[in-house]
Protein backbone atom coordinates (compact mmCIF):
# COMPACT_ATOMS: atom_id res chain seq x y z
CA UNK A 1 0.00 0.00 0.00
CA UNK A 2 1.20 4.04 -0.62
CA UNK A 3 0.30 5.68 3.07
CA UNK A 4 -0.86 8.83 1.11
CA UNK A 5 -3.18 10.60 3.94
CA UNK A 6 -6.43 12.59 2.82
CA UNK A 7 -4.54 15.91 2.03
CA UNK A 8 -3.12 17.36 -1.28
CA UNK A 9 -0.73 15.01 -3.04
CA UNK A 10 2.20 16.03 -5.83
CA UNK A 11 3.13 13.41 -7.99
CA UNK A 12 6.80 14.02 -9.13
CA UNK A 13 7.44 11.78 -12.13
CA UNK A 14 10.44 11.26 -15.04
CA UNK A 15 9.32 12.04 -18.42
CA UNK A 16 9.67 8.92 -20.28
CA UNK A 17 7.64 5.95 -20.87
CA UNK A 18 8.23 4.09 -17.27
CA UNK A 19 7.92 7.09 -15.56
CA UNK A 20 4.24 8.08 -17.27
CA UNK A 21 3.10 4.59 -16.87
CA UNK A 22 4.45 4.72 -13.02
CA UNK A 23 2.45 7.55 -12.30
CA UNK A 24 -0.49 6.25 -14.09
CA UNK A 25 -0.73 3.57 -11.83
CA UNK A 26 -0.22 5.45 -8.83
CA UNK A 27 -3.43 7.84 -10.07
CA UNK A 28 -4.89 4.43 -10.93
CA UNK A 29 -4.55 2.72 -6.97
CA UNK A 30 -5.78 6.28 -5.18
CA UNK A 31 -8.47 6.73 -7.41
CA UNK A 32 -8.12 10.47 -6.72
CA UNK A 33 -9.06 13.19 -9.46
CA UNK A 34 -7.17 15.71 -7.53
CA UNK A 35 -3.64 14.76 -7.71
CA UNK A 36 -1.33 16.79 -9.77
CA UNK A 37 1.22 15.27 -11.48
CA UNK A 38 4.54 17.25 -12.35
CA UNK A 39 7.63 16.64 -13.99
CA UNK A 40 11.28 19.17 -13.51
CA UNK A 41 12.18 20.75 -16.77
CA UNK A 42 13.08 18.21 -18.98
CA UNK A 43 16.73 17.14 -19.28
CA UNK A 44 17.05 17.82 -15.45
CA UNK A 45 17.40 15.69 -12.45
CA UNK A 46 17.35 18.11 -9.90
CA UNK A 47 14.98 20.53 -8.47
CA UNK A 48 15.75 24.44 -7.72
CA UNK A 49 14.83 26.32 -4.56
CA UNK A 50 11.59 27.35 -6.29
CA UNK A 51 10.76 23.75 -7.28
CA UNK A 52 11.44 22.80 -3.59
CA UNK A 53 9.11 25.63 -2.19
CA UNK A 54 6.61 24.64 -4.54
CA UNK A 55 6.71 20.73 -3.63
CA UNK A 56 6.59 22.05 0.18
CA UNK A 57 2.91 23.30 -0.02
CA UNK A 58 1.62 20.01 -0.61
CA UNK A 59 0.35 17.66 2.35
CA UNK A 60 2.15 14.26 0.49
CA UNK A 61 4.88 14.14 -2.01
CA UNK A 62 5.55 11.27 -4.54
CA UNK A 63 8.45 10.86 -6.24
CA UNK A 64 8.17 8.91 -9.04
CA UNK A 65 11.16 7.24 -10.80
CA UNK A 66 13.47 9.72 -10.38
CA UNK A 67 16.70 9.36 -8.54
CA UNK A 68 16.78 13.09 -6.91
CA UNK A 69 19.29 14.22 -4.94
CA UNK A 70 18.89 13.17 -1.58
CA UNK A 71 19.35 16.82 -0.53
CA UNK A 72 16.33 17.79 -2.63
CA UNK A 73 14.30 15.19 -1.09
CA UNK A 74 15.29 15.62 2.27
CA UNK A 75 14.35 19.72 1.78
CA UNK A 76 10.62 18.87 0.73
CA UNK A 77 10.80 16.34 3.55
CA UNK A 78 11.23 18.72 5.71
CA UNK A 79 8.12 20.31 5.63
CA UNK A 80 5.76 17.42 4.03
CA UNK A 81 5.41 13.81 3.53
CA UNK A 82 7.53 11.94 0.89
CA UNK A 83 7.56 8.75 -0.24
CA UNK A 84 9.53 8.42 -3.18
CA UNK A 85 9.26 5.27 -5.66
CA UNK A 86 12.40 4.17 -7.97
CA UNK A 87 14.73 1.63 -9.83
CA UNK A 88 17.65 3.37 -10.13
CA UNK A 89 21.39 3.00 -8.59
CA UNK A 90 20.73 5.34 -5.20
CA UNK A 91 21.66 4.82 -1.82
CA UNK A 92 18.54 4.42 0.66
CA UNK A 93 17.73 8.12 1.99
CA UNK A 94 16.59 8.34 5.71
CA UNK A 95 13.53 9.72 6.65
CA UNK A 96 11.14 9.06 4.03
CA UNK A 97 9.29 5.90 2.53
CA UNK A 98 12.47 4.98 0.06
CA UNK A 99 10.58 2.14 -1.81
CA UNK A 100 13.61 1.00 -3.87
CA UNK A 101 14.91 -2.55 -3.67
CA UNK A 102 18.03 -1.49 -6.05
CA UNK A 103 18.85 1.10 -3.15
CA UNK A 104 18.68 -1.14 -0.46
CA UNK A 105 21.01 -4.41 -2.48
CA UNK A 106 18.59 -5.78 -5.02
CA UNK A 107 20.01 -6.14 -8.48
CA UNK A 108 18.90 -3.75 -11.11
CA UNK A 109 18.40 -6.90 -13.16
CA UNK A 110 15.29 -8.37 -10.74
CA UNK A 111 13.85 -4.78 -11.13
CA UNK A 112 14.37 -3.20 -14.73
CA UNK A 113 11.58 -0.39 -14.55
CA UNK A 114 10.17 1.54 -11.68
CA UNK A 115 6.78 -0.04 -13.30
CA UNK A 116 7.80 -3.51 -12.30
CA UNK A 117 8.47 -1.64 -8.09
CA UNK A 118 4.92 -0.24 -7.99
CA UNK A 119 3.74 -3.99 -9.26
CA UNK A 120 5.35 -5.76 -7.02
CA UNK A 121 4.60 -3.32 -3.85
CA UNK A 122 1.13 -2.78 -4.65
CA UNK A 123 0.61 -6.88 -5.69
CA UNK A 124 -0.73 -5.61 -9.18
CA UNK A 125 -1.17 -8.04 -11.90
CA UNK A 126 1.06 -8.05 -14.93
CA UNK A 127 -0.56 -5.49 -17.18
CA UNK A 128 -0.02 -3.29 -20.37
CA UNK A 129 1.21 -0.32 -18.78
CA UNK A 130 3.82 -2.68 -16.66
CA UNK A 131 5.13 -4.00 -19.26
CA UNK A 132 5.77 -0.43 -21.65
CA UNK A 133 7.95 0.46 -18.25
CA UNK A 134 9.99 -2.25 -18.14
CA UNK A 135 9.89 -2.13 -22.43
CA UNK A 136 10.46 1.44 -22.46
CA UNK A 137 13.90 0.99 -20.19
CA UNK A 138 15.44 -1.62 -21.47
CA UNK A 139 13.77 -2.09 -25.34
CA UNK A 140 15.81 -4.91 -27.22
CA UNK A 141 18.26 -5.77 -23.89
CA UNK A 142 15.01 -6.83 -22.28
CA UNK A 143 15.31 -10.10 -24.23
CA UNK A 144 18.62 -10.79 -22.38
CA UNK A 145 16.70 -10.60 -18.97
CA UNK A 146 15.30 -14.32 -18.99
CA UNK A 147 12.65 -13.91 -16.91
CA UNK A 148 11.29 -11.03 -17.78
CA UNK A 149 11.65 -11.95 -21.35
CA UNK A 150 9.40 -15.03 -20.26
CA UNK A 151 6.59 -12.73 -18.43
CA UNK A 152 7.11 -10.42 -21.58
CA UNK A 153 6.50 -13.23 -24.16
CA UNK A 154 3.23 -14.33 -22.01
CA UNK A 155 1.66 -10.96 -22.25
CA UNK A 156 1.90 -10.87 -25.58
CA UNK A 157 0.80 -14.08 -26.14
CA UNK A 158 -2.06 -13.23 -24.25
CA UNK A 159 -3.14 -9.87 -25.16
CA UNK A 160 -2.16 -10.96 -29.28
CA UNK A 161 0.30 -8.17 -29.56
CA UNK A 162 3.72 -7.95 -31.04
CA UNK A 163 7.31 -6.96 -29.31
CA UNK A 164 7.43 -4.58 -32.13
CA UNK A 165 4.04 -2.92 -31.52
CA UNK A 166 5.30 -2.88 -27.89
CA UNK A 167 7.90 -0.41 -29.00
CA UNK A 168 6.10 1.37 -31.40
CA UNK A 169 3.86 2.03 -28.04
CA UNK A 170 6.83 3.79 -26.51
CA UNK A 171 8.10 5.29 -28.83
CA UNK A 172 4.53 7.52 -28.61
CA UNK A 173 4.31 7.88 -25.35
CA UNK A 174 7.66 9.16 -25.09
CA UNK A 175 7.48 11.57 -27.93
CA UNK A 176 6.31 14.61 -26.23
CA UNK A 177 9.88 14.63 -23.76
CA UNK A 178 11.65 13.89 -27.25
CA UNK A 179 9.67 16.90 -28.79
CA UNK A 180 10.38 19.26 -25.75
CA UNK A 181 6.32 19.49 -24.26
CA UNK A 182 6.60 19.40 -21.18
CA UNK A 183 3.18 20.26 -20.97
CA UNK A 184 2.02 17.23 -22.50
CA UNK A 185 4.27 15.01 -20.83
CA UNK A 186 2.64 16.37 -16.95
CA UNK A 187 -0.87 15.65 -18.69
CA UNK A 188 0.08 11.88 -20.08
CA UNK A 189 -0.59 9.73 -16.65
CA UNK A 190 -3.82 11.63 -16.66
CA UNK A 191 -4.47 10.56 -19.91
CA UNK A 192 -3.10 6.46 -19.64
CA UNK A 193 -5.64 6.09 -16.74
CA UNK A 194 -8.21 6.50 -19.84
CA UNK A 195 -6.48 4.07 -22.38
CA UNK A 196 -7.21 0.87 -22.03
CA UNK A 197 -5.25 -0.91 -24.58
CA UNK A 198 -3.18 -0.18 -27.62
CA UNK A 199 -5.75 1.18 -29.79
CA UNK A 200 -6.14 4.12 -27.20
CA UNK A 201 -2.78 4.93 -27.41
CA UNK A 202 -2.08 4.95 -31.05
CA UNK A 203 -5.18 7.18 -31.74
CA UNK A 204 -3.48 9.92 -29.55
CA UNK A 205 -2.87 12.00 -32.92
CA UNK A 206 -0.17 14.69 -30.85
CA UNK A 207 2.09 11.53 -29.98
CA UNK A 208 1.25 10.06 -33.43
CA UNK A 209 2.62 14.25 -34.73
CA UNK A 210 5.80 14.29 -32.77
CA UNK A 211 7.05 10.63 -33.63
CA UNK A 212 7.05 11.54 -37.32
CA UNK A 213 9.15 14.60 -36.37
CA UNK A 214 11.49 12.65 -34.43
CA UNK A 215 12.04 9.87 -36.99
CA UNK A 216 13.01 12.40 -39.68
CA UNK A 217 15.48 13.94 -37.16
CA UNK A 218 16.74 10.76 -35.60
CA UNK A 219 17.09 9.50 -39.55
CA UNK A 220 19.65 12.38 -40.09
CA UNK A 221 21.60 12.13 -37.44
CA UNK A 222 21.82 8.58 -37.35
CA UNK A 223 22.83 8.77 -41.36
CA UNK A 224 26.11 10.63 -40.02
CA UNK A 225 28.93 7.80 -38.79
CA UNK A 226 30.06 8.43 -35.43
CA UNK A 227 33.70 8.71 -34.38
CA UNK A 228 35.90 5.70 -33.17
CA UNK A 229 38.41 6.52 -30.49
CA UNK A 230 39.93 3.90 -28.65
CA UNK A 231 37.23 1.16 -30.02
CA UNK A 232 34.79 3.71 -28.47
CA UNK A 233 31.69 4.91 -31.10
CA UNK A 234 31.88 8.84 -30.17
CA UNK A 235 28.86 10.73 -31.74
CA UNK A 236 28.43 14.36 -31.28
CA UNK A 237 25.13 16.38 -31.25
CA UNK A 238 23.32 19.97 -31.67
CA UNK A 239 19.16 19.32 -31.18
CA UNK A 240 17.22 21.04 -28.59
CA UNK A 241 15.35 17.48 -29.32
CA UNK A 242 15.30 14.77 -26.65
CA UNK A 243 16.78 12.28 -28.68
CA UNK A 244 20.15 11.50 -27.03
CA UNK A 245 19.40 8.32 -24.98
CA UNK A 246 17.58 7.14 -28.16
CA UNK A 247 20.39 7.71 -30.64
CA UNK A 248 23.02 6.21 -27.91
CA UNK A 249 20.91 2.85 -27.96
CA UNK A 250 20.76 2.84 -31.87
CA UNK A 251 23.78 2.78 -31.98
CA UNK A 252 25.06 0.78 -29.39
CA UNK A 253 22.44 -2.10 -30.45
CA UNK A 254 23.16 -1.97 -33.77
CA UNK A 255 26.80 -2.42 -33.31
CA UNK A 256 27.28 -3.47 -29.81
CA UNK A 257 30.07 -1.36 -29.41
CA UNK A 258 30.32 0.68 -26.44
CA UNK A 259 29.01 4.14 -27.09
CA UNK A 260 29.29 7.68 -25.92
CA UNK A 261 26.94 10.71 -27.57
CA UNK A 262 27.35 14.84 -26.50
CA UNK A 263 24.31 16.55 -27.17
CA UNK A 264 25.56 20.94 -27.13
CA UNK A 265 21.85 21.89 -28.21
CA UNK A 266 19.80 21.15 -25.41
CA UNK A 267 20.79 23.38 -22.36
CA UNK A 268 22.41 26.66 -23.05
CA UNK A 269 25.18 26.46 -20.52
CA UNK A 270 25.40 22.85 -20.04
CA UNK A 271 25.96 19.90 -22.81
CA UNK A 272 23.80 16.24 -22.32
CA UNK A 273 26.29 13.25 -22.18
CA UNK A 274 24.69 9.84 -22.48
CA UNK A 275 27.03 6.14 -22.69
CA UNK A 276 25.66 3.08 -23.07
CA UNK A 277 27.93 -0.44 -22.68
CA UNK A 278 27.36 -4.17 -23.32
CA UNK A 279 30.34 -4.58 -21.08
CA UNK A 280 31.69 -2.33 -18.33
CA UNK A 281 29.76 -1.26 -14.89
CA UNK A 282 28.89 2.47 -14.84
CA UNK A 283 28.16 2.64 -11.39
CA UNK A 284 31.67 4.16 -10.43
CA UNK A 285 31.73 6.63 -13.66
CA UNK A 286 28.36 7.82 -12.14
CA UNK A 287 30.03 8.52 -8.71
CA UNK A 288 32.94 9.94 -10.08
CA UNK A 289 30.18 12.53 -12.39
CA UNK A 290 28.28 13.36 -9.27
CA UNK A 291 31.66 14.01 -6.85
CA UNK A 292 32.53 16.73 -9.59
CA UNK A 293 29.54 18.44 -8.90
CA UNK A 294 27.49 17.12 -12.55
CA UNK A 295 23.99 15.84 -12.10
CA UNK A 296 24.06 12.43 -13.42
CA UNK A 297 22.53 9.04 -13.17
CA UNK A 298 21.85 6.19 -14.50
CA UNK A 299 22.01 2.18 -14.00
CA UNK A 300 24.73 -0.85 -14.38
CA UNK A 301 25.31 0.10 -18.46
CA UNK A 302 24.25 3.39 -18.85
CA UNK A 303 25.52 7.06 -17.24
CA UNK A 304 23.65 10.41 -18.66
CA UNK A 305 25.07 13.50 -16.91
CA UNK A 306 24.51 17.28 -17.34
CA UNK A 307 28.02 19.22 -17.48
CA UNK A 308 29.32 22.55 -17.88
CA UNK A 309 30.08 23.31 -21.54
CA UNK A 310 33.66 24.06 -20.50
CA UNK A 311 34.23 20.77 -18.61
CA UNK A 312 32.56 18.25 -21.65
CA UNK A 313 36.02 17.55 -23.43
CA UNK A 314 37.48 16.76 -20.14
CA UNK A 315 35.12 14.51 -18.68
CA UNK A 316 34.62 12.69 -22.40
CA UNK A 317 38.04 11.67 -22.38
CA UNK A 318 37.63 10.55 -18.87
CA UNK A 319 34.70 8.51 -20.08
CA UNK A 320 36.20 7.22 -22.97
CA UNK A 321 39.04 6.35 -20.41
CA UNK A 322 37.00 4.67 -18.13
CA UNK A 323 35.74 2.47 -20.52
CA UNK A 324 39.05 1.23 -21.62
CA UNK A 325 40.38 0.38 -18.57
CA UNK A 326 37.39 -1.49 -17.14
CA UNK A 327 37.29 -3.54 -20.37
CA UNK A 328 40.52 -4.51 -19.57
CA UNK A 329 40.14 -5.35 -16.20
Amino acid sequence: MLDIGSGSVLLLHHWDTDGICSASLILDHLQREDIVSWTPPLGIFYLTDEHIKMAQGYHNVIICDMALPASNVREIAEKTSVTMIDHHHQDPIEGIDHINPVAWGASGDDYPSNTWVIKEHLDLPVSLKIVLGFVGDREQKIKDNPPFWEILCGFMAEEGIEFEELLELVYRIDSSYKVGDRESVMQAPHQLTTYNNKEDILGNKEWENNLTKLEEKLEKVLSEPPEEIDGVQVKRLHTPYAIISQVTRRLAWGTGKDTVVVNTGFFEDHDQLYSRSNRVDMHHLIEQAKEYGYNAGGKKDVIGAIIPKQETEKFLKETIKYIKKKRRD
